[in-house]
């Protein structure tokens, strides 16, 4: 466990009080986080009266960025493999702490042919029948979610014959978009994404099972040279009203 998990609310409450710093910290969230972290902040800010600054974006692409000197205090991974190898390297403060487990759905814009099934039977179907023309996931090369996306597929054997269809995001999010845009008969995208009201009144999606993919262990940690606010942000994250509200967007919580 970190020290500032082990502080914990402590940390709030002493720097409540102290005045803000005026350069935000920025804090580098895997894009599956969007909504769930945003409302965090928001309240974080709203209770404390200190602000971070978000990043959203592939968890891989982040890890290069911190590798080459970019200045986040904190990286909230969608997968722990990234924080370790981090960490390995002497990049973190410590180990970091599991926040979260995420999972995957198959999302289908309203009016596709695509009836999203957890089994992905319909998905195949389509695709015998040559009704899949794009179909969305986030690029497995350095995006986690896109990762595990690969590793259903491949366990349907549907990954090879789907290659002329795939259409790749840059991180999770940017494929819920591309799922969703009405070019697309669906996708493979974050729960945590798809129940989101914006994202859940495009179309519908069925959560698919866990044991088609490795889980989606997310890790964050502090980096080298995080300030206060970082600090009192990350003691936030583990506490119960951040919790609720990852709750709240389909994420597994680890036991506190």
């Amino acid at each position: 466990m970190s020290l500032v998990r082990s502080l914990g609310l402590a940390v709030l409450l002493a720097l409540a009080a102290a005045p803000a710093r005026a350069d935000a910290p920025v804090v580098a969230a895997a894009s599956d986080l969007q909504f769930a972290v945003a409302e965090i902040a928001a309240a974080f800010e709203a209770e404390t009266g200190m602000r971070v600054r978000l990043s959203l974006g592939s968890t891989g692409n982040f890890a290069r960025q911190i590798r080459a000197g970019a200045p986040f205090e904190i990286f909230m991974a969608a997968d722990e493999a990234f924080i370790a190898d981090l960490h390995a390297d002497g990049l973190t403060r410590d180990a970091g702490d599991l926040y979260a487990i995420g999972r995957l759905v198959v999302m289908a814009p309203h009016g596709s042919a695509l009836v999203p099934d957890a089994g992905l039977d319909n998905l195949a179907a389509l695709m015998a029948a040559g009704g899949i023309t794009r179909f969305a996931i986030a690029n497995p090369d350095h995006a986690p979610y896109g990762m595990r996306a690969r590793e259903a597929l491949m366990a349907r054997g549907l990954w090879a014959d789907l290659q002329p269809a795939l259409v790749l995001g840059e991180n999770v999010s940017q494929a819920a978009q591309f799922a969703l845009s009405g070019n697309a008969e669906g996708g493979i995208i974050a729960y945590s994404l798809a129940l989101a009201p914006q994202v859940a009144a495009r179309g519908t999606h069925v959560l698919i099972p866990e044991a088609l993919h490795e889980p989606l262990r997310q890790r964050m940690a502090l980096l080298n040279g995080a300030g206060e606010v970082a600090e009192a942000f990350y003691a936030y994250l583990m506490a119960p009203p951040a919790r609720a509200i990852m709750a709240r967007y389909g994420f597994v919580l680890p036991a506190e």
